[in-house]
């Protein structure tokens, strides 16, 4: 029997180019790198140690996957596993079953890569309760660990714990965002426990910074939160949110916005917007450079009497949930770089007609914000922000 296997081994080599381990060093250290590398040894193979610049398609799932890893298939695909066996094996499925036209293996796999000293990237360790809490996530291919990792290491920052931040925070909590700020000098009140969810009874008159970060630490203990039991102006802004990979903007009020905008655009910052009234919600990214900054969308603020706050008018308790969750979406697209995040698109919510609608929105090539080249706003000017309470009142600043 192992006779057998060894030919039939030995007559699939005998088809399949193979690539020497420098060549291939050489194909990932180039700017334009000329082929895909795949290993396609098992998952804890490859958490133990993997080839910088790899893609991870298991031989197991490679009918399933390969295709949106590698949707081209006139494509130079270069694979690997620990000898050269499997991937060998794996090439022939590539091109016999699944129509590939530029197939090659890696000669000796990793053990030779390793005895040639060459680079080696060791993932970060999951732990075995990670492992079961993030596993649906690594089902993903487009998540995966080395999602579920970044997702670990990121940064994202709260602008409220109200109806938007309640649904936001518990989410991105769930989802294993390592670390959350959140910004809120308010309490927690009765009236706010009709929508925001993050709080319960018990919680009435206890900060609400203290609040989230009670619930959250419940859900998921591996998430660092940072309170700012304040409200963000001019004088704090730039040193709290510097740090942070996305803002989320889940304030209510206009001053406090075009604030956020111009120093998120100064610090090149994404920020996923999202606001709410009685049964209405809107939500865009506004990504600096990327597309347009809030000032492109809203040059002047509306009057008052077109704005009223949901203190004024009310707002439907599920509504701020509804648009928290698409703000969690968009925050978690950001962070992994996938799919399309509504940067250049207000979306638009009718929670009575259940109707969502897309406008295209566009920069403004004279917007005072965003039309200045990145990196061209002098450390002097970085942390000097204009009146923004006389600039919603109709006084030119």
């Amino acid at each position: 029997m192992a006779t057998n296997f060894q030919d039939f081994l030995s007559k699939i080599k005998e088809r399949i180019p193979e690539v020497d381990p420098q060549e291939v060093q050489d194909i990932l250290q180039s700017d334009e790198p000329s082929a895909v590398v795949v290993d396609v040894r098992e998952q804890q193979e490859w958490d133990e140690s993997h080839i910088p610049g790899a893609v991870h398609v298991p031989r197991g799932y490679l009918e399933q996957r390969i295709l949106n890893t590698i949707p081209d298939r006139d494509s130079r695909v270069i694979l690997y596993c620990q000898s050269g066996n499997r991937s060998a094996i794996a090439a022939k499925t590539l091109i016999d079953e699944l129509g590939y036209m530029h197939v090659e293996n890696m000669t000796g796999g990793i053990t030779l890569w390793k005895q040639r000293q060459l680079p080696i990237t060791i993932p970060f360790q999951f732990s075995d309760a990670q492992r079961i809490r993030y596993s649906r996530h690594m089902l993903l291919p487009e998540v995966g660990p080395g999602g579920q990792q970044r997702l670990l290491e990121s940064k994202v920052l709260m602008l409220g714990a109200g109806g938007l931040g309640a649904p936001v925070g518990l989410y991105l909590a769930a989802a294993g965002v390592g670390t959350l700020g959140i910004v809120d000098d308010d309490v927690v009140d009765a009236s706010n426990l009709q929508r925001q969810v993050i709080h319960d009874t018990e919680r009435i008159g206890v900060p609400k910074v203290e609040s989230a970060k009670q619930t959250i630490q419940k859900l998921n203990p591996d998430v660092d939160v940072i309170t700012y039991p304040t409200r963000i102006n001019a004088d704090n802004i730039m040193e709290i949110i510097k740090d942070y990979d996305v803002v989320v903007d889940g304030v209510d009020n206009f001053p406090t916005r075009y604030l956020l905008n111009d120093a998120s655009v100064r610090l090149g910052i994404p920020v996923v917007s999202a606001s709410i009234l009685a049964f209405d919600g809107q939500l865009t990214v506004f990504k600096p450079f990327d597309g347009p900054c809030y000032r492109c969308l809203y040059p002047v603020p509306p009057p008052p009497e077109l704005a009223p706050s949901c203190g004024e008018n009310g707002v439907l308790g599920v509504l701020p949930g509804t648009m928290g969750l698409l703000q969690a979406t968009e925050v978690i697209k950001l962070l992994l770089g996938i799919g399309e995040p509504l940067i250049g698109r207000l979306m638009l919510y009718d929670a009575l007609a259940e109707e969502f609608t897309n406008l295209n929105i566009r920069r403004d090539p004279e917007c005072p914000i965003c039309s200045r080249e990145p990196g061209s706003i002098s450390d002097d000017e970085m942390g000097k922000f204009p009146d923004y309470e006389a600039f919603c009142t109709g006084v030119t600043v």
